[in-house]
């Protein structure tokens, strides 16, 4: 499989941001926009080592979308409508932590020196909430780690990072069972990525350590023989049956990112596994046997149905592509 493509990306937005929806390949306008793609595309975007012009210009329209959501005390706004009014009030949900997650990434990886500047500012603005959703904190978490991976010193950021591990707990006494959680929701593998970031930049090995008992449980639970079965839409509680439907690229990327992390902090060969069955997931090497990316428009499918592929390409699926394909090109190179 090809490292990943940004046309379809363009494709999706316009001078104001990045559409939520598509009918097949082609934007849904009368849906308008979602902070939570906007974030999630800084995160990729960012995480280009050598950005095109027009992927630089993408991230400053990102950026700007970004700070516009935000309200003067640190939340943000997610939903945009094509008449660019706020479709909701100022909050702190899983939009907050992708918010600070991207503009995290911005501060410590974007090439432009002033876009680094603004999106740390940015963050610092919406770093002192503390909301009660523990995702909302593992994504914010993810952004804080990129802070304090560039600046060890960032006060704000270490603070977040280091209150994540009271969100999200340890390794439970349940047997054959010790997720934190009673059954398994949504981009699962964002938990046990914020507790193996929070330990090894806190030097706190104990914490790193759950993470990785966790994310290792977690690959696991969500393979079926050397392919991945992710958690379906409705999550999966202990015993449940496999293969569940509907599958979400989103789960599959939260956990390439954190494999991909788990390797980085450990340069154990095992978390590779875990990255070349994402990438193998969207080329077909799933519970079906078919793609989940549209080879000519560069898009990704919204989900995987027992009935085969949800064609549309919306902002999510098409940017949980990309950053699945960021991974396995990162490993390719360091292969090679």
């Amino acid at each position: 499989m090809t490292g990943p493509g940004f046309a379809h990306l363009l494709r999706l937005g316009d001078d104001t941001g990045l559409y939520e929806h598509a009918d097949g390949p082609l934007p849904r306008r009368e849906h308008g926009y979602c902070l939570d793609d906007v974030a999630r595309g800084l995160v990729v975007l960012c995480r280009e080592p050598e950005p095109s012009a027009d992927l630089v210009v993408l991230v400053e329209r990102y950026l700007a979308f970004t700070a516009h959501a935000q309200a003067d005390d640190g939340r943000f706004h997610n939903r945009l409508g094509t008449d660019r009014a706020w479709r909701d009030e100022p909050g702190s949900g899983d939009w907050w932590g992708r918010a600070l997650w991207g503009l995290g990434t911005a501060a410590a990886r974007c090439p432009v020196p002033w876009i680094r500047t603004a999106a740390l500012a940015r963050f610092e603005r919406g770093a002192h909430h503390r909301p009660p959703s523990v995702r909302s904190m593992a994504f914010a978490a993810l952004g804080a780690a990129e802070v304090l991976a560039g600046d060890p010193g960032h006060r704000l950021a270490a603070e977040l990072l280091g209150d994540v591990s009271s969100y999200v707990g340890g390794p439970g006494d349940v047997p054959g069972w010790p997720w934190p959680e009673r059954r398994l929701f949504y981009a699962n593998a964002v938990l046990p990525e914020a507790l193996i970031a929070a330990g090894h930049l806190l030097g706190d090995p104990g914490i790193r350590d759950d993470g990785l008992r966790l994310l290792g449980w977690l690959l696991t639970v969500e393979s079926a023989g050397d392919h991945l079965s992710p958690t379906p839409t409705g999550g999966r509680h202990p015993g449940a049956p496999r293969p569940a439907f509907d599958q979400q690229p989103i789960e599959v990327a939260a956990l390439a990112d954190a494999c991909a992390r788990a390797h980085e902090v450990t340069d154990e060969p095992r978390w590779l596994t875990g990255v070349h069955r994402a990438v193998a997931w969207f080329g077909g090497d799933n519970d079906l046997g078919v793609p989940m990316r549209d080879a000519e428009t560069g898009g990704g499918y919204d989900g995987l149905t027992r009935d085969g592929p949800n064609l549309n390409q919306g902002a999510e699926s098409t940017l949980a592509l990309i950053s699945t394909l960021q991974h396995g090109r990162a490993l390719a190179g360091s292969a090679g």
